[in-house]
């Protein structure tokens, strides 16, 4: 029956040209849209916001099912062509973003969907978190090894777009410390937990040495191309979820770690977590520093629109997550109205970013798959 769904959607000349040339690249979007809604239920006294909020969730929802029959549909009827794009050494690298879209919809059903449908949301999100898991180990495994097998790199052409393979695992395991007070059972609580630690472990330490050659390959060779003035951004990703995943696991992993009988641990490991979400968060605040710089030189020199710009949403919603979460538990309002600041400056791009995109998708000119490309490069194409 999805075979046939896809297929019925390819079968215009136009539509099936969208479906050739469709890259993992546009699950960005979910990211992007699905971050705004979780940091507008950041705002307990606006109910206003978390509205908004929720209507931003399902429409999340429809999109990322759209965009998975897409991307069906064209493993279906041109499966050769899309089994190209692992050997790509920048398209590649977008898989990451369809593991941390599908956490955004998890984290949402956690915030909106039990508050809207009630516990009967609490299994769906168990289940949908424990397939974002796979996901994200499959995209943290695979891509890295394909980078080292199939690809070729040379330091020159890095750039930030290498950390969403990786990050994807981070990304799923900051929303089991979100997902841990609605699991029903102690043990069951402990085994979420358990597996987000190790999920955390598996990106973070390797997104930050990451992160250290990368201002290396700035330094020795400057910036990259206008084309991909966005991945300054994606620096901020991996050290706002990595501070969110351990505030998190700082919030509610303690009590999950008494019930299971490690009570003399959990004082200590929180502790540590909250620290290490603190340390985090402000090394963040260089990363950010730098990228508005980077960035305003970008400006300066002209910036081209194309689907790179989704990067800037996600990185920024992150942090303002993780800013909002460390002032309600510090009870500092300078921090808070900081993390305030962050989302509507997340909610001001993704507009901007969306209405563009909605117009480059009707027109068709967003659909470029490069690895479809003859002697394509390793520049960020449309």
């Amino acid at each position: 029956m999805a075979a046939f769904i896809v297929s019925g959607i390819a079968s215009s000349p136009s539509a099936s040209r969208c479906v050739l040339h469709f890259t993992p690249n546009w699950f960005a979007a979910t990211m992007g849209t699905g971050i705004l809604a979780i940091c507008l239920a950041q705002f307990p006294n606006a109910p206003a916001l978390t509205a908004v909020g929720e209507v931003l969730w399902l429409s999340n929802i429809v999109l990322f099912v759209g965009l998975a029959l897409l991307y069906a549909a064209k493993l279906i009827r041109h499966r050769r062509e899309a089994m190209r794009i692992f050997a790509h050494p920048v398209a590649s690298m977008f898989f990451g973003c369809i593991p941390m879209g599908l956490a955004t919809i998890v984290n949402g059903t956690v915030i909106f969907g039990i508050a809207r449908f009630g516990d009967a949301a609490v299994p769906v999100a168990i289940g949908l978190w424990w397939f974002d898991a796979a996901l994200a180990v499959l995209s943290g495994l695979a891509i890295p090894f394909a980078m080292v097998t199939r690809q070729t790199h040379v330091l020159e052409e890095m750039s930030a777009v290498w950390l969403l393979p990786v990050v994807a695992c981070e990304v799923t395991a900051a929303s089991g410390g979100l997902l841990l007070p609605h699991i029903p059972g102690a043990s069951d609580q402990m085994t979420v937990l358990f597996a987000s630690y190790v999920l955390w472990a598996a990106s973070v330490p390797l997104a930050l040495g990451l992160l250290s050659i990368l201002f290396l390959r700035m330094v020795l060779h400057k910036l990259p191309p206008a084309s991909m003035a966005s991945t300054a951004f994606l620096s901020l990703g991996p050290i706002g979820t990595g501070a969110l995943g351990l505030s998190l696991f700082a919030l509610n992993g303690n009590a999950v770690l008494a019930a299971n009988g490690l009570g003399l641990f959990a004082g200590a490991m929180s502790g540590a977590a909250f620290l290490g979400a603190i340390l985090l968060w402000a090394y963040g605040l260089w990363w950010l520093g730098m990228a508005l710089a980077i960035t305003a030189r970008y400006v300066a020199n002209g910036l081209p629109f194309n689907l790179g710009w989704w990067g800037y949403t996600f990185p920024i919603g992150v942090y303002a997550v993780a800013t909002m979460r460390l002032a309600a538990a510090l009870h500092f309002p300078a921090l808070a109205m900081f993390g305030a600041v962050l989302v509507i400056v997340l909610a001001a791009i993704w507009i901007v970013v969306a209405v563009r995109t909605c117009f480059g998708a009707v027109d068709g000119t967003l659909f470029v798959d490069p690895s479809l490309a003859d002697g394509a490069s390793s520049g960020l194409t449309r």
